[in-house]
């Protein structure tokens, strides 16, 4: 079927029963993160691939293994110490890890993923134990058709890349972002049924401003400033083309990039490479979605919604623009919805003729909207804004933690019956209000769903589900439709459809429920959903190469090509190949 690296290939037999054929022996095969099946070896393999003698006799199955390695996880007393723990299985037996993951998904997502992978990014260089994907530095930038040439496999379908200049709520973190792209391919495998064999992280170290990090004698990374300007997109254009020619089917999703250039990023890349910025689209997505089921929680349509929307970041911008596209999908022309968006920076509301920044303009306000308020300064503040504009609905993507005063959310709820209020910054840390006082202050009144998981909130007899907008709702469907469609771009029409996927599988499962977002235990069904209705939408306009998918019912074909963590029987090749 495809020679997946040097060390094995995936193949079938005349039954079409799959195996994976193996041309290393002995220690190399236990070395191979995703060779390894430690115990499951059975005898006939144990002697054909020369590991006789190399493992305990008795033989185990994956349930076994799973089991002991839960039980090892649950002895450990720290977050941080359950991700290395996860962490260690992953490089040592990786189909035993996404078989553990799957089995735990809720319990262990925001181990690998946020919030915990925002610890494990700041202790990067503390606690790098192996190499894991792919890094270029201005030290081997001009090496780059050697470097990818170096990564072992050969079929890369996803890549995740970050320059790590804007790591969740904690901001430029160097060297150390690697450990995103690792916990989003994670879930692209576990949720989202992407073959790890078919997927690469990379880490474009270009430099940090971080002083900490420079000044650290253990920091991993390059000791120097950021690249910035020409230098630094010489650098991008290197490592797109040398990708885009050793893997012309890859799929990039762009990570963590820094507002000042996610925007430049995509623009620059998105018509000459498949590519999405899971940040500004990926974010935007999956809060259209969630206030998409919040309007049908309160029986209104999203065109009679005013947001107030605090964070002009890559995400802040990405939901606003996303919110704007829903709302004329839904019937408003472009100026209407625009008119109905307030979007806060650190400036105060974004104006159009006061706002310096080229990439907030689509979704700013004229100045003539305010010319009725009253304010203090030219520029209204937040509670400003929401004491004027009388929002119906308040975002928070700031990463300031509290943001959300009682006195400002006590004046929303005056105005508003049932106000929406998504506190969606991450880690936990830098949420701006916590749901358990969002109720309190709103008499329990609100419609509340956050970016990091908490617990469902108990107020006057009733139990209120507090969903979380996890990017992982829409980032492992998107990108597996890109890879099976075969896409030559992901286009806004795609976005919006896995927005509009995501809202209509919450709605079908959990409206009577009262959840703003699934569980995280649903993620594999919601992910073949998305995968679905964003392939039709691939599909129906043009972005697909495939023209054999017709006929076919896609809900098969997804789940043909949808992987889990299973082994597979292996026998021995010839060495060499």
């Amino acid at each position: 079927m495809s020679r997946l690296s040097n060390y094995f290939s995936l193949k079938e037999n005349e039954k079409g029963e799959k195996y994976l054929e193996v041309f290393v022996r002995g220690i190399e095969v236990l070395r191979l993160t995703l060779s390894n099946k430690g115990t499951a070896f059975t005898k006939e393999e144990r002697i054909a691939l020369g590991l006789d003698g190399l493992l305990p006799p008795r033989v185990t199955d994956l349930d076994h293994q799973v089991e002991r390695l839960y039980r090892n996880y649950l002895r450990l007393g720290s977050d941080l110490e359950r991700y290395e723990f996860l962490r260690d299985v992953q490089e040592r037996i990786e189909v035993a890890f996404y078989a553990l993951l799957e089995r735990h998904l809720e319990e262990m997502l925001p181990i690998v993923y946020t919030p915990t992978v925002g610890l494990a990014v700041q202790q990067y260089s503390s606690i790098y134990k192996t190499a894991r994907g792919l890094t270029l530095s201005p030290e081997n930038i001009d090496r780059v058709e050697e470097v990818v040439n170096n990564y072992p496999w050969h079929e890369v379908r996803m890549i995740v890349a970050t320059d790590s200049s804007a790591i969740l709520g904690i901001g430029d973190q160097g060297h150390g972002g690697l450990a995103i792209c690792i916990g989003k391919l994670a879930l692209y495998t576990a949720g989202g049924g992407l073959s790890p064999f078919h997927t690469m992280p990379v880490n474009l170290d270009v430099g940090t401003n971080r002083k900490e990090l420079l000044e650290h004698p253990h920091y991993l990374g390059v000791h120097q400033k950021r690249l910035e300007g020409e230098a630094y997109f010489e650098f991008m254009d290197k490592f797109v083309e040398a990708a885009e020619r050793k893997w012309p089917k890859a799929v990039i999703q762009w990570e963590d990039f820094s507002k000042d250039v996610a925007f430049k990023v995509l623009e620059r890349y998105r018509d000459k490479i498949p590519c999405f910025n899971d940040d500004i689209q990926g974010t935007g997505a999956v809060v259209l979605a969630g206030l998409l089921c919040a309007c049908k929680q309160k029986g209104e349509s999203l065109t009679e919604q005013r947001v107030v929307i605090a964070g002009a970041g890559a995400g802040g911008i990405g939901v606003a623009c996303a919110i704007l596209e829903g709302m004329v999908c839904e019937g408003l022309n472009r100026e209407q919805a625009r008119r109905q968006m307030f979007v806060i920076d650190g400036r105060g509301l974004v104006l159009e003729d006061l706002t310096p920044d080229e990439y907030k303009q689509r979704v700013a306000q004229p100045a003539s909207a305010v010319d009725d308020w009253e304010t203090e300064k030219q520029i209204p503040t937040l509670m400003e804004v929401v004491e004027n504009a009388k929002p119906t609905v308040l975002i928070g993507l700031t990463g300031v933690t509290d943001l959300f005063s009682e006195p400002l959310i006590r004046r929303m709820a005056r105005s508003c019956e049932r106000p929406i209020i998504f506190p969606l910054s991450n880690p936990t840390a830098h949420c701006e209000a916590i749901p358990e006082d969002i109720f309190n202050w709103t008499e329990g009144r609100a419609v509340v769903a956050t970016g990091s998981p908490f617990n469902d909130v108990e107020y006057g007899g009733k139990t209120y589900p507090i969903g979380q907008g996890n990017n992982a709702f829409i980032f492992p469907g998107l990108g597996f439709a890109s890879v099976l469609g075969k896409c030559r771009r992901i286009s806004d029409a795609m976005v919006l459809e896995s927005a509009y996927a995501l809202a209509d599988y919450t709605t079908e499962h959990y409206h009577d429920d009262g959840r703003i977002f699934p569980p995280i235990s649903e993620l594999q069904n919601v992910s073949k959903y998305v995968t679905k209705r964003v392939l039709e939408k691939a599909l129906e306009d043009g972005s697909s190469e495939r023209t054999d998918l017709s006929e076919k019912s896609l809900e098969d074909y997804i789940e043909g090509y949808f992987w889990n963590a299973e082994y597979l029987p292996f026998v021995a090749g010839k060495r060499g190949g």
